[in-house]
């Protein structure tokens, strides 16, 4: 059964159950490669994320250039959903949904995890 509740900013929020929730393979890995995505219709970065043996290296585009230079990008752990089908993004066939939170102004921050996890730890 959905149901759907208002948030605090009047938003609907639809209820999933637990079994939607464990579809979501969420799973930290860590980046390994960052490169100018000069075709992007709004500034961003191709990453490589490696994901440990168990998912491997999968690339991503991020729309994080306002907040995140490549040298601070290269070794940090993100959280990104890696069993989303591919999807292209001009000539780049992005494998994983690396997340954030949009911030008001419409910069981009990493959702990571605050210490170091083995890659491909599973979000529970």
């Amino acid at each position: 059964m959905n149901r759907k509740h208002h948030t605090a900013a009047g938003h609907r929020m639809q209820h999933i159950e637990w079994d939607d929730f464990q579809k979501v393979q969420l799973r930290v890995g860590t980046i390994i490669g960052v490169e100018a995505f000069p075709e992007a219709r709004k500034p961003a970065w191709i990453l490589r994320v490696d994901f440990g043996a168990g998912v491997g290296v999968k690339k991503s585009s991020a729309q994080i250039t306002d907040l995140y230079g490549r040298d601070e990008l290269l070794g940090k752990q993100v959280i990104a959903v890696v069993n989303f089908p591919p999807k292209q993004i001009g000539p780049l066939m992005s494998e994983c949904l690396v997340t954030g939170f949009h911030r008001e102004d419409g910069a981009i921050v990493l959702a990571v995890p605050d210490s170091n996890v083995p890659n491909g730890a599973r979000l529970i």
